[in-house]
């Protein structure tokens, strides 16, 4: 197996971890992943692969409209304990 399959194994297996980082960041208004990845430290092309994954699973949903440079914001959904 070639290495990049094995590091995006490894980025993709600590989206658990920060999703609490992401949802945090949120928790003040929608941002773009580039602003996600300056306010949690981490490369842009890795918080997308965990803002898709949050994404997929209901965590957090895209908010309509591009912003000038053509990203979308992504918001927090709260979720109700049951």
């Amino acid at each position: 197996m070639n290495a990049p399959n094995r590091e995006l194994r490894e980025i993709v297996r600590e989206e658990p971890v920060m999703r609490a980082q992401i949802l945090g960041i949120l928790r003040d208004g929608p941002r773009t992943v580039p602003e996600i990845a300056a306010a949690i430290g981490s490369p842009t092309h890795e918080v997308v692969f965990w803002v898709m994954g949050m994404r997929r699973y209901g965590h957090l949903r895209e908010v309509k409209g591009a912003t000038d440079e053509g990203y979308f914001r992504y918001e927090a959904i709260d979720k109700e304990p049951a």
